[in-house]
């Protein structure tokens, strides 16, 4: 019954995101469709006094007052992680009490410890195999419950490490009470020596252990320090925990072993997923050709020609495997542009396009890129080795696994704010290319379109150039977009010009409130608000729009990916 109540409240707090996201969904389809031929959108620009609050105190509410994304950081290549949201807290602490209550409830502490122990025995080994299906299902990159819920990967993974938290913490009091139990008649020495004699009590024991070191090999200052390392004992370690659960159930012939196999089910199937994603775009037609630029900054252009296109959508995401860089290991990226390649019905869809334009959507990709900057391990390696090659450039093999993400569309606000710091540009660039091409199209209810880049250095432009001249050239331009860029540590003022008054450079860094609450002052329909770059600059946009949230309707979206 145990496993019937918790499936009850996974059940429930998911109809009630999926209710959630339907609402959103309806939300900002009524928005796009009643604000396509409206250019004031008054009613939408009006901010709720009940909706500011959730936003501003538990939706985009930090724990305590500004810091989330931000980490602790001990070295260059070491930190101690990040906070949960607010809300992420919530829901945290709400499941763990569940599964604490669902260990004691109706246990009678009066009865002779024997008794007890063993209830609290069963309970915990029933909770710890069961929650192993979430835990499992939060890891995979083709969860479901990403597209369903509208939830990002970012958050999954999250909610994957607590969870793997609270399985190694149950699995932990499930060991615990049986040597307890027999060490109070035998002794620790008897009940330690009956674990390793006896096959089943062996394979539990050697379970546990393995969950447990997983639990400390997953913590940040370990997972970061050596990223790859960490995954492959990562794998190893939960084979090893799985293996050893299976056995110690299966010799029981325990009820509880048709979880493991729905466990099992879950891994094989987002590992055959991934193995599917990859076949599917890069074998055939002579395979995938790649080209890696070595840029100022210490960063990397690399642009994958693909074996089939894909329908490419601004916030995407790919995990790209370099044989020659990093062997087998797998890396995520930012899709920051995508070449264009006709749609077999192409003119039948430019004929639908309003105005006979063509709209950027109506087409298929065959051609994607990446900016990636040179950290540490296999990023590092990429830049010096393009960078040692004749004219800093180098073609390699290298194999996209995606399409993920790019569930956050903006076309529904009236206006659109968009910071990047660094190469969180990747990020900001296709969502300025896809509403620029709606606005002139008359798809959207975008009417401003305000991008802020915080760059160290004008050499860090070169990143982009030849995507920006191309979005600098598209039709009705000027009339709906703003560049601010910002350059933090400039060797000069006579760096800083500004190429026209849509395109202005500052020195300095910019001031986040200020600028969000000149766009409010002059706001058209609902403001969106997107972050991508480090974990400073986000918090400080998030505390920016929750700060303003009575000042008008705003909404707030990050693109973070932590690991």
């Amino acid at each position: 019954m145990l496993s019937n109540y918790l499936y009850l409240v996974l059940g429930s707090i998911s109809v009630a995101l999926i209710a959630w996201r339907i609402f959103t969904v309806l939300t900002k389809y009524i928005r796009t469709v009643a604000c396509l031929n409206n250019d004031r959108q008054t009613y939408f620009a009006t901010a709720s006094a009940k909706v500011s609050w959730f936003k501003k105190n538990i939706q985009y509410s930090p724990i305590f007052s500004k810091r989330h994304n931000r980490e602790f950081q001990l070295s260059s290549a070491v930190n101690v992680g990040t906070l949960p949201t607010r809300l992420q807290l919530l829901f945290l602490a709400g499941y763990f009490a569940t599964n604490i209550a669902f260990c004691v409830i109706t246990i009678d502490f009066s009865q002779p410890f024997a008794v007890v122990s063993s209830l609290v025995r069963n309970r915990t080994g029933i909770l710890a195999t069961v929650n192993m299906i979430p835990l499992f299902l939060m890891a995979g990159r083709n969860n479901p419950l990403i597209t369903l819920l509208g939830i990002s990967f970012d958050t999954f993974n999250l909610l994957h490490r607590w969870m793997g938290r609270i399985v190694a913490l149950e699995a932990l009091a499930h060991t615990l009470a049986f040597l307890s139990n027999s060490a109070a008649t035998k002794g620790w020495g008897a009940a330690f020596k009956t674990t390793f004699s006896v096959p089943f009590l062996l394979y539990g024991f050697v379970s546990t252990c393995a969950f447990v070191a997983l639990i400390i090999q997953a913590a940040s200052i370990f997972r970061h320090a050596a990223y790859e390392t960490f995954k492959l004992l990562h794998i190893a370690l939960a084979i090893v925990a799985v293996v050893g659960l299976y056995y110690h159930l299966d010799m029981k012939e325990l009820p509880q072993v048709k979880y493991l196999w729905a466990v099992i089910a879950l891994w094989a199937g987002d590992r055959l997923a991934r193995v599917l994603r990859i076949g599917y775009r890069n074998v055939g037609a002579g395979g995938t050709r790649t080209l890696v630029e070595a840029l100022p900054g210490g960063a990397t252009r690399v642009t994958v020609n693909m074996t089939r296109p894909w329908n490419f959508k601004p916030g995407q995401h790919a995990y790209l495997y370099m044989p020659a860089i990093s062997y087998w290991q797998s890396h995520p990226f930012s899709v920051a542009w995508s070449e264009e390649a006709e749609h077999p019905d192409a003119d039948r869809m430019s004929s639908m396009a309003r105005g006979g334009h063509d709209s950027v959507l109506s087409r298929k990709k065959s051609t994607v890129s990446f900016i990636i900057r040179g950290r540490t391990g296999m990023t590092n390696t990429l830049y010096n080795k393009a960078a040692a090659c004749v004219d800093q450039k180098m073609v390699t093999t290298c194999f996209v696994e995606g399409p993920y993400g790019g569930m956050h569309g903006l076309h529904s606000y009236g206006t659109v704010m968009l910071f990047a710091g660094g190469v969180g540009i990747t990020q900001a660039v296709p969502h300025v290319r896809e509403l620029v091409a709606a606005y002139h199209n008359g798809t959207a209810a975008t009417r401003k379109i305000v991008l802020v880049w915080t760059i160290q250095s004008p050499e860090h432009l070169e990143w982009i150039r030849p995507w920006m001249t191309e979005i600098l050239a598209m039709e009705k331009r000027r009339e709906v977009l703003r560049i601010m860029l910002f350059v933090s540590r400039p060797r000069s003022t006579k760096e800083i010009h500004s190429p026209s008054a849509t395109v202005q450079m500052f020195p300095g860094r910019p001031n986040i409130d200020t600028l969000i609450g000149i766009e409010m002052e002059n706001q058209i329909g609902t403001l969106g608000v997107s972050v991508c770059g480090p974990g400073a600059l986000s918090d400080e946009v998030r505390r920016a729009v929750r700060n303003r949230q009575y000042q008008g309707s705003a909404d707030y979206v990050e693109d973070a990916f932590s690991w």
